[in-house]
């Protein structure tokens, strides 16, 4: 079922697509009200499911975060920061080779396929060398009292 298009509808997609982060639905809620004040949080709600309904965007869940959406409905994988939850499209191709051992393991019809990799981005680890260092700093100061 195709749902009318809005002003409101047009600016989520457009915000989704602009950017790589696979934002959240808060994420995109105050980026909309940027452009349109009044958006309510349950409109962008709505319209990210109704979206990703129609194959639009990608509704994306992982262990009990905040479901995310990816403009990209192509065929691709995700690396995923198990610090911060950030979420990136990670640039190696998709390997069908995978898909067909499954079947031929498992005698399944296989439908597709999703991996995404686990790890902590940049951001993160500088903020963890940054608090180590602050913490040796701190510890060796503390030993020469």
């Amino acid at each position: 079922m195709r749902h009318r298009r809005s002003r409101q509808r047009e600016l989520i997609l457009e915000i989704v697509r602009s950017t790589m982060d696979h934002p959240t639905a808060d994420w995109v809620h105050r980026q909309a009200r940027r452009r349109l004040p009044h958006i309510g949080l349950g409109t962008v709600y709505r319209n990210l499911k109704e979206l990703a309904e129609e194959g639009t965007i990608r509704e994306m869940h992982s262990g009990g975060e905040p479901a995310r959406f990816d403009g990209n409905t192509g065929d691709h994988y995700h690396i995923r920061c198990v610090a911060c939850g950030r979420v990136n499209d990670l640039p190696i191709s998709v390997d069908v080779r995978l898909e067909e051992a499954a079947g031929r393991a498992m005698n399944y019809r296989i439908l597709g396929h999703q991996v995404e990799v686990h790890g902590v981005c940049p951001a993160c680890q500088d903020a963890a060398s940054r608090e180590n260092s602050s913490h040796q700093t701190s510890g060796a100061t503390a030993g020469r009292r």
